[in-house]
């Protein structure tokens, strides 16, 4: 197939389910042209957007996929790091190494390979973006949150450090850390689950696609190791029980 180097290429880890699935509609919708990296489909996908089977723990796929896209687009301009495990709670009795390993292998250290592919394919570009979905669990968390917390965290302080080391590239790096995103059943939330918000509503996936495509526009380079929190205030407020 001839090398589209008409539309900017928008590289979207975990791109096919929750949020993600949002945010690669969302970018196609705007005219970008969507790669999706997932492990599986667990939603179905415009026609024209390109899907790649990837699980973030194997290097090996990690590089395969950027190797494809190297080889069909010759360019990447836009890299959104949204891959993660994030239903993972266990308390600390009794989660294993094992599943902890899994949710930093997948949430963090995949993050890091995609970025190190991603900086390659993004050479001689004179643009570039590189968008961390971290979460507000970073900073601030329930019990049994260990892996997930430390793996959002990594990712901020990567985030931090990555926008300095490519100082002298097009591209920027940085966060958006989602609060409460309802993703589906949103009529089935009670007036305490939205008031409870100084925004007065629970957060909806367009909430996370909004800031990444402000965070994407051409326009928007000097906005770099910014952490973007988007939770309708809960962040801010005092709360005693």
């Amino acid at each position: 197939m001839e090398k589209d180097k008409l539309k900017k290429i928008c590289i979207i880890t975990g791109g096919a389910g929750g949020i993600g699935y949002h945010l690669s509609e969302g970018f196609n919708k705007k005219g970008y042209k969507v790669i999706v990296l997932d492990i599986k489909k667990e939603e179905e996908l415009s026609e024209d957007i390109d899907f790649i089977k990837v699980d973030l723990r194997l290097e090996t796929e990690i590089k395969y996929a950027f190797s494809k896209i190297t080889e069909k687009y010759g360019a990447a301009h836009i890299l959104i790091n949204n891959g993660a495990i994030s239903n993972f709670n266990k308390n600390i009795e009794d989660i294993s190494i094992k599943e902890f390993d899994d949710v930093i292998n997948v949430n963090l250290r995949g993050s890091f390979i995609c970025c190190k592919e991603f900086i390659e394919v993004n050479k001689g570009q004179i643009y570039g973006r590189i968008i961390n979905i971290a979460s507000t669990r970073w900073n601030q968390n329930e019990a049994n949150w260990e892996a997930y917390g430390a793996s959002k965290g990594g990712l901020i302080s990567m985030t931090n450090t990555l926008a300095i080391s490519l100082s002298k590239t097009p591209i920027t790096v940085n966060a958006v850390s989602p609060g409460w995103i309802q993703v589906n059943n949103y009529g089935s939330l009670s007036e305490t689950d939205h008031s409870q918000h100084p925004s007065g509503r629970v957060g909806i996936p367009r909430d996370i696609l909004n800031a990444c495509l402000f965070l994407a526009d051409t326009e928007n380079d000097f906005i770099n190791a910014a952490n973007l929190v988007i939770d309708g205030g809960m962040t801010k407020k005092m709360i005693y029980e």
